[in-house]
């Protein structure tokens, strides 16, 4: 099943290169290969910052952990379609990193929110007294 999915992506990958190369000439299409496979590995190479990053805003609570994996999902993938030389893998590569970015702005603009239990045990509306039983048959001076 995979195989007859990679044919036609492959095809369609060829025939949007050769187009594309067609129309800007070849020195271009040189160029965007080299620019997209250098802008990937930087990528890559920042991947551990970003991640840390992300981390951060999970333990914050701005980002919950399905969001976390989205967006480190996304980003790696994104990275490595850059990489890979093509039109269409670039195109998919942006989108997938806009993706990230656009997981990354909601997670910056949502409330934080603590997945702690705050340290206070019981109810808030009871207080918390001392009884002292003093019997008025006892001598304090014996």
């Amino acid at each position: 099943m995979p195989i007859l999915v990679a044919i036609p992506f492959l095809l369609l990958e060829l025939y949007l290169s050769l187009s594309v190369g067609e129309k800007i000439g070849f020195l271009w299409s040189a160029i965007w290969i080299v620019v997209t496979f250098i802008i990937g590995l930087q990528l890559l190479r920042v991947s551990p910052f970003a991640i840390m990053g992300n981390l951060d805003a999970v333990k914050r609570g701005k980002l919950s952990l399905q969001g976390f994996h989205s967006v480190s999902t996304a980003y790696f993938i994104g990275a490595v379609l850059l990489i890979i030389p093509g039109v269409l893998t670039d195109i998919l590569g942006v989108f997938a990193l806009l993706y990230t970015l656009y997981l990354q702005f909601v997670a910056k603009i949502t409330p934080e929110q603590t997945n702690f239990k705050s340290e206070k045990q019981g109810e808030d509306n009871v207080i918390d007294v001392e009884i002292i039983d003093e019997h008025t048959d006892r001598n304090p001076h014996a």
